[in-house]
């Protein structure tokens, strides 16, 4: 019986690679040839909706946020872009996947950047939480370790948060590079997760990196989450989220399923080729969505946060108000507390 069903096997479905762009074309029918137009045509509205939010950010938002903000922006395009690419040329669906992890690394220290940059910057946010803690038991690393010691805020303790997403932004680009130089000379094959091979090491070791990196920016976001509720911080840093999940673990579980050969090869792509295009697909409309979402949260104005000596003058003056009007009462003959 199994040999019948391997006689009856199309042969891309035990291809090592994935087919030609030609190829695949030629395979479409009407609905894919629909699916392959409304999808592009989600990625070219993404990236005109960025083009005109980036103008208006350029425009109104003050210099020293401008970049930052603009990085952030552009994450969901950028994967929408990548995945359309891959979807269209199926063999470079390493190098797309490639480009948009490379982006999204520094995407993520950007954002720890913006909500330092939210607070007034490094000088004000210490002494905003002057004497105040960072809450370490926080996810992905640490959520299930709620005996961790609280740490107090200080110059170095913001150093080491910023080291924690930079070493992402500077160890990925060239973890991906050696995958690359291992690739060319036929030594990396990316769905070959055996130990004896380098790419289940390399993404074990951009796993753990990744971790580090989100648990920082976690770590910030539960301290200034409040604080930074006028800006929308929760919804930007839920946006934010949305793409970590959607890239990576959605992506990945995908291609688990590929490799196990639970997605079904459909000739000319075969199994794990088939993971990459539906992954490619799904990622295009959320990005798309993602996209369209945060150009509500960020093309708003904002006013700037009162500076920390302004907010005590206007605690005291209500301290002194409330005063004030407690002993006229007092004066008045009601009982004065």
């Amino acid at each position: 019986m199994d040999a019948e069903t391997n006689a009856t096997l199309h042969p891309s479905c035990g291809a090592s690679q994935p087919p030609y762009a030609e190829e695949l074309l030629r395979s479409l029918d009407l609905p894919g040839i629909f699916l392959f137009a409304t999808l592009t045509l989600m990625t070219l509205i993404a990236i005109l909706v960025f083009i005109e939010e980036a103008v208006y950010i350029y425009r109104k938002t003050p210099s020293s946020k401008r970049s930052i903000i603009i990085w952030i922006n552009a994450a969901a395009p950028v994967i929408s872009t990548t995945s359309c690419i891959g979807m269209w040329i199926p063999r470079s669906t390493m190098f797309t996947d490639f480009t948009a992890a490379i982006f999204f690394a520094i995407v993520i220290h950007k954002f720890l950047l913006m909500m330092i940059k939210e607070c007034g910057g490094q000088k004000l946010l210490l002494r905003r939480f002057e004497n105040g803690r960072f809450t370490i038991s926080t996810g992905p690393c640490c959520c299930c370790c709620l005996c961790l010691p609280r740490v107090p805020i200080t110059r170095q303790t913001l150093f080491w948060l910023k080291v924690g997403t930079f070493q992402f932004a500077v160890f990925r680009p060239v973890l991906i590079f050696l995958s690359i130089v291992l690739w060319s000379n036929g030594n990396y094959v990316l769905y070959n997760l055996s130990p004896k091979g380098p790419a289940l090491w390399i993404s074990c070791f951009m796993g753990v990196l990744t971790l580090i990196a989100l648990w920082a920016v976690g770590i910030m976001f539960r301290k200034v989450r409040i604080l930074l509720t006028c800006k929308n911080i929760i919804p930007k840093f839920a946006l934010y989220q949305f793409i970590v999940i959607l890239n990576h673990l959605q992506t990945a579980i995908i291609n688990v399923l590929a490799t196990q050969r639970i997605i079904p090869c459909a000739p000319p792509l075969s199994s794990t080729a088939r993971g990459s295009y539906i992954a490619q697909q799904l990622l295009i409309m959320e990005m798309f969505l993602i996209t369209v979402i945060s150009r509500v949260f960020y093309r708003r104005k904002y006013h700037d946060l009162e500076p920390p000596e302004c907010m005590d003058e206007e605690a005291g003056d209500k301290k002194q108000t409330a005063k004030i009007i407690l002993n006229g009462a007092a004066e008045d003959g009601l009982p004065k507390f």
